[in-house]
This record gives structure tokens, C-alpha cells and sequence, in this order.
């Protein structure tokens, strides 16, 4: 009897590690996973493409360039999230895996390359190497998902439907002329974003579950890397070279570097300790302590980070959109703090408050608002001529 509980138990481990061997999926049980050198230089090629789109701004500095442009970033920023969530699943140490990683890694560089030129001569390119990313990447996914996690299979097969819905109207897009090509690519960007929100209805799979879904890692996700976005965009840069052409170079880098990083920096620590408690208590009520940490932690940054670009900046300005930034983390700490809302709402509140700042920023650094106040003022003095 006790030969057979032996031969039993060695017969469940040894299928256990057989069926890992065959798996293609991280052993994490969902949650969050360490990021692999492959995974990273993917990273950078998302933010070779967010360059590329700071070239395609810089070239059309209208309200028309800024909308186009924001189409373009809001179809990259998709394709980038959508493509970190898959690979949070997927082992990135499985040939497979390898292999749709590098193939991905090339649909997204044609589509970077295409950027400049997104709305002109490179449409062509930006739109199928976009549609291919996002159908080809779900579909392997759903695959690879079925044997082993059914429910997010159906997950990804009603995702690929909803791209499969949009995609047409990128591909139209492409084919009509460059004055109607933004209706129809914004027509695909909003049928996408509207399918998370309504849980991907599709006939025949039914619609999704908000516990099917790792939101509160997404959240997470998004935090980091709006928070790095507004450390290392061009903030830093210009506040490098104004240091640099500074004739007291070592008291204003002794200033910026030395004293002005500490709240940035203990900022970032405290966030992180929201991010922890966002990831364990996503589904309960928001308590005192969540409020604390993480609209602590996000006004310790962004008031750190405001006060180290005022140093660094010829205009001596605090920047207004920190400042705004830093309202909305004190107005939600409170409603947090007063248990009005969940977690995942304050978490979700939390990134929302980074994305107003750091949309900010992009349009401030990328032409700025007297640049496109004056252009609308001028296309309506033409627009009275005629």
C-alpha cells in the first residue's frame, strides 16, 4: 500500500514536470514575472518608436499634426501594453516564444520606421505592420493559452475578433486620400480602446469578466512607465544641457543632483509600496494606508521632479502641469482616505493622474500650446478670407 502511495506520488510529480517542460507558459500563476534580456530590448524598440513620433510632431505642428499624432501614439501605446500583458504569460525562454518575440520585434521597427511618415508616403506600412502585430500576436497567443488556461484563450480569441473588426478601417484608412485617412484611423483607434471597456462582446464567445483580467498588474505597469516617461523625456535632457552651459556648473548640478533627486527618488520607493499593495489588495476597498503610500508617494515625485526642472531650467518656472499633477494625487488621496473609493479606482485614478502630467509635458516640450493657440488663430483668419 505504501509502494503504491510512492509510485503514485513519483508518477504526479513526474507528469507535473512533464507537462512544464511541454508548457509554453511562465510558471507564475498569474502574477508578476521577471523580465528577460529579450523582453527589454523589445522595450526599447517601443521607444525608438515614441522618438519616431516626436519627429512626426515636430514636422506638423498644427492642430491637425497634433491630432494625427495622437492617433499614432494611442495605436503604439496599444500595441506596446497589449504586447507586455501577452509576454507576462508566455516564457520568453521557450523557442516558440523566441520566435514570435523577434518576429513582433520586426512588425514593431517597420512601424517605427513608418512613423515620420504615418499619415503620408509610409501609411501603407505603419497600417499593416500594426494590424499584423496586433492579430498575429493574439491569435499565437490564443493558441499557446488553450491547453493550459482556457478561460483567457476565449480572452484572447474575443480580442482578436475585435481587431479583426478595426482592422479593416486601418487598411481603408490607407486607401483614401490623406485628408480623410485620419476619420477612418481614428474610427479603428476608438473600436479598439472601446474593447476592453466593454469586456469584448463577440456572438458566440460571450463577453469577458473583470476577474478575467490582471488589471491591477496593468495599473502597475502604466505607473512605471509614465513615472520614468516624465524623469527622461526631454526634461532631463534639456535640464542636463542648461547644467552643462551653466557658469556655476557645480552648485546648480550639486542642487539638481544631490538634494532635488532625494523626494524624486523617495517618491519612486513609496509609489512602489502602493504598486505592492495594489497587486495583493486589488479587488478590496481602498483603505488610509493605500491612500497614504501611493498619493504620498506620487506628490513626494512629482513635486521633487517639478522642483528639479525649475532649477534646471533657464525660465526658473515650476512646471504647471506638476502642479496640477500634485492636486489631483492630494484630491484623490482624500477621496481615498474617506474609503469613497475601491483600490483598483484609486490605482486606476492614480495612473490617470500621470497620463494628464505626462500629456502635459509631451505637448509643452513638442511645440508647446502658444505654438498651436497661434495656429488655430491663424487658420481661422484665413478660414474668414474666403
Amino acid at each position: 500500500m505504501a509502494e503504491a502511495q510512492r509510485g503514485g506520488i513519483g508518477a504526479a510529480i513526474a507528469a507535473a514536470e512533464a507537462k512544464s517542460r511541454r508548457s509554453l507558459l511562465r510558471n507564475h500563476g498569474g502574477g508578476h514575472a521577471p523580465v528577460s534580456f529579450l523582453e527589454l530590448f523589445f522595450d526599447l524598440v517601443f521607444v525608438f518608436a515614441i522618438t519616431q513620433l516626436s519627429h512626426f510632431l515636430k514636422d506638423h505642428l498644427t492642430w491637425l499634426g497634433f491630432a494625427q499624432a495622437l492617433v499614432l501614439f494611442l495605436a503604439v501605446w496599444w500595441a506596446w501594453m497589449y504586447t507586455t500583458w501577452a509576454t507576462n504569460w508566455a516564457d520568453p525562454e521557450r523557442f516558440e516564444i523566441r520566435v514570435m518575440l523577434l518576429g513582433l520585434m520586426a512588425l514593431s521597427l517597420l512601424m517605427a520606421v513608418a512613423l515620420p511618415y504615418g499619415f503620408s508616403k509610409y501609411a501603407w506600412l505603419f497600417a499593416a505592420s500594426y494590424v499584423l502585430l496586433q492579430l498575429g500576436r493574439t491569435v499565437f497567443m490564443s493558441f499557446v493559452l488553450y491547453r493550459e488556461q482556457q478561460t483567457n484563450a476565449r480572452n484572447m480569441m474575443r480580442i482578436a475578433v475585435w481587431f479583426c473588426f478595426a482592422a479593416p478601417f486601418w487598411l481603408i484608412g490607407v486607401l483614401r486620400p490623406e485628408e480623410e485617412r485620419l476619420a477612418w484611423w481614428l474610427l479603428a483607434v476608438v473600436i479598439e480602446y472601446l474593447g476592453p471597456i466593454t469586456l469584448f462582446p463577440v456572438p458566440g464567445l460571450g463577453r469577458s469578466k473583470a476577474s478575467d483580467w490582471d488589471i491591477a498588474f496593468a495599473l502597475a505597469f502604466l505607473s512605471s512607465v509614465l513615472m520614468w516617461w516624465l524623469y527622461f523625456d526631454l526634461g532631463q535632457k534639456r535640464g542636463s544641457e542648461h547644467i552643462s552651459e551653466n557658469a556655476e556648473v557645480g552648485r546648480v548640478a550639486r542642487n539638481a543632483y544631490t538634494y532635488l533627486h532625494m523626494p524624486i527618488v523617495l517618491g519612486i520607493v513609496i509609489f512602489a509600496v502602493a504598486d505592492a499593495k495594489l497587486l495583493d489588495n486589488w479587488s478590496k476597498p481602498a483603505d488610509g494606508k493605500l491612500a497614504l503610500v501611493m498619493c504620498g508617494g506620487g506628490v513626494l515625485f512629482l513635486v521633487g521632479l517639478g522642483l528639479f526642472k525649475r532649477n534646471s531650467n533657464p525660465l526658473g518656472n515650476f512646471p504647471l502641469s506638476h502642479l496640477i499633477g500634485t492636486l489631483l494625487f492630494v484630491g484623490l488621496g482624500y477621496a481615498a482616505w474617506q474609503g469613497l473609493l475601491t483600490t483598483l479606482q484609486v490605482g486606476g485614478l492614480g495612473v490617470a493622474a500621470f497620463a494628464v502630467v505626462s500629456g502635459w509635458e509631451w505637448v509643452s516640450y513638442h511645440g508647446g500650446w502658444k505654438e498651436r493657440i497661434d495656429d488655430t488663430i491663424a487658420w481661422f483668419r484665413l478660414a474668414r478670407q474666403y
